[in-house]
């Protein structure tokens, strides 16, 4: 099974796409402090996903929401409440 996630961190409020057969370990990999992850400050918490059973599709799916910015646009439409608080004076990118 591969599966297309959303994260968002807690202190920036950014958020991240990616694409993996294992949700938990990738989870806690972009929660690790090794150079090569994506954790400086804050933590990445799990907002969306989405499971396929072909890579390619997942693989597919992944590159529309990274590169369509309306697809990513209208997903982020329907997670409003899923996403984090915003913090008076940050935005969401």
């Amino acid at each position: 099974m591969w599966v297309v996630y959303f994260i968002q961190n807690s202190i920036s409020q950014k958020l991240y796409i990616g694409l993996t057969q294992n949700l938990q370990r990738r989870i806690k990999e972009h929660n690790s402090n090794g150079k090569k992850y994506t954790t400086k400050n804050g933590k990445w918490v799990l907002i969306y996903a989405e499971a396929y059973r072909d890579k390619k599709d997942a693989y597919l799916r992944e590159q529309r929401l990274k590169s369509h910015a309306r697809g990513k646009q209208e997903l982020l439409k329907r997670l409003t409440n899923s996403l984090l608080e915003t913090r008076i004076g940050e935005g969401r990118s």
